[in-house]
């Protein structure tokens, strides 16, 4: 029993240090992108983009699509691609072995004819079955491939590119038009830059029209809203915050630009991974950085990409399970970059943190909730210091996610509608109460199914970009 009794002791000690150190580490965050983010409105404020891409040396970019069962909205979105803004750009999209239509209305929608094509496979993929061009739409190159995942997906068409610049999209994802001249600019900025992420914003409640959003809006749905106040904070705070430090580990899958040689060079994205946007980012800090310490992966919140995130709790906690077996693959790939100094800031703090609160979060904080009702139980924590502690837990999440939004309208101001705002702000209150709970517990399922060998990507069902109640399911890709 005395045993029992010290490991509970012991236990809610260690959950009270973590609780500090992770507000600790939240606070500089925080103070670190308020900073950050006040220079970067200042600076692009009154920057022109197409002057700035007529004066310099732009880099033409190809826009990789990885499109798998994606007939209900392929067509719209190619559409709306090929409408970019930029001097010079290719689209490719590979339709890595589609079980639908997405193909055949690709071929019908853009007119498009098999051409002889030869790859410069400079990088492993798996073999091109089909290259399709379009007479009337120049830009746009289409692949067909059998299937072997997202990742193969994205090397077949890294051969096929001609461009240095290489930007990869989901194929559900919606790009403002200004988006390639926002991403592209840092390459111009710095030549140590070999990577670029854009925002991620929830294209749910938007009114759109024919693959562009015509009006920011909030679904009706708490769960939709719950995770705009989530996305908000974890790329204005979370993202910046690191970039401060030239240590991010993940810019999203949903929209990312690349130097094509530096892909090349450390092989391209990695098949089979779980979560390969992680995963490429992690080994290209590692490889990278061995040949040129001055290499940078950077962050901006200006280029915006919207997509459509989950409205129902079955597919809600089939991504978030996935999203935590990515976080622990990547980190277990790697895993020789833990307290590596000559990693930096990097190996020394940024992925220590990554295994204790996003390795090990779920399971420290599910764990700690049980041993702290056990505590409760048998007294061995008093009734008003658990209050106390649960109180200043909920009022410090409170503020965290309300400072998002209050950052989110002082920068960029994308919900300018005072209801949406109010309602933003309810949510950043009701999100501590239950979702944030439940979100732990569904990581913490996906750090016991990686623990013991369950290392599959599951399935996404998305209503598609539509203005309707019809309900869309598909299988397609989905990335944080």
């Amino acid at each position: 029993m005395d045993t029992l009794s010290n490991f509970i002791t012991y236990y809610n000690y260690l959950i009270f240090y973590y609780f500090i150190v992770i507000i600790t580490i939240y606070i500089i965050l925080n103070v670190l992108s308020f900073a950050t983010l006040y220079k970067y409105t200042r600076k692009v404020k009154f920057v022109e983009l197409k002057d700035v891409f007529r004066l310099r040396n732009y880099k033409p970019i190809t826009v990789i699509v990885p499109a798998y069962n994606e007939e209900n909205c392929i067509v719209e979105n190619v559409k709306s691609l090929l409408q970019l803004e930029y001097p010079d750009y290719q689209l490719i999209v590979v339709n890595d072995g589609s079980t639908d239509q997405t193909l055949s209305e690709l071929i019908k929608n853009f007119q498009l004819k098999n051409v002889s094509f030869s790859p410069y496979y400079e990088i492993n993929s798996n073999p091109i079955k089909d290259v399709y061009l379009s007479p009337t739409f120049p830009k746009l190159v289409v692949i067909d491939k059998d299937n072997y995942g997202k990742a193969d997906s994205i090397n077949a068409a890294i051969n096929i590119s001609k461009n240095p610049l290489i930007t990869v999209i989901d194929a559900d994802s919606i790009l403002e038009r200004d988006c390639l001249l926002k991403i592209a600019r840092p390459f111009t900025e710095n030549e140590n830059i070999v990577a670029v992420g854009g925002i991620v914003r929830i294209a749910n409640g938007c009114k759109i029209n024919h693959g562009y959003i015509e009006e920011v809006g909030l679904s009706k749905s708490w769960l939709a809203r719950f995770q705009v106040v989530e996305y908000l904070r974890a790329f204005l705070f979370g993202r910046i915050g690191f970039d401060v430090l030239n240590s991010i580990l993940i810019i999203s899958g949903a929209f990312s630009c690349f130097k094509r040689d530096a892909l090349i060079s450390v092989g391209g994205f990695l098949s089979g991974s779980i979560g390969e946007d992680m995963e490429i980012v992690v080994r290209m800090h590692k490889e990278l950085r061995k040949k040129n310490p001055k290499v940078r992966i950077t962050f901006i919140p200006d280029p915006v990409c919207w997509t459509e995130v989950p409205e129902t709790l079955k597919t809600l906690k089939s991504q978030r399970i996935r999203w935590q077996k990515g976080t622990m693959d990547s980190i277990r790939l790697h895993k020789d970059m833990f307290m590596n100094p000559k990693y930096k800031w990097l190996g020394m703090v940024v992925f220590p943190y990554y295994v204790i609160f996003e390795v090990f979060g779920p399971f420290i904080e599910i764990t700690g909730y049980i041993v702290f009702v056990i505590s409760l139980l048998l007294d061995k924590v008093p009734l008003n210091f658990a209050i106390a502690f649960f109180t200043v837990a909920f009022l410090y999440g409170v503020v965290l996610s309300t400072l998002a939004v209050c950052l989110e309208e002082l920068t960029f101001k994308r919900y300018a509608n005072a209801k949406h705002l109010i309602i933003l702000m309810v949510t950043a209150l009701f999100e501590n109460f239950g979702y944030r709970q439940m979100t732990a517990y569904w990581r913490f399922k996906g750090f016991i199914e990686y623990l013991f060998g369950r290392r599959t990507w599951g399935k996404m069902e998305k209503k598609g970009f539509n203005n309707k109640d019809t309900k869309i399911i598909r299988t397609g890709y989905e990335t944080k």
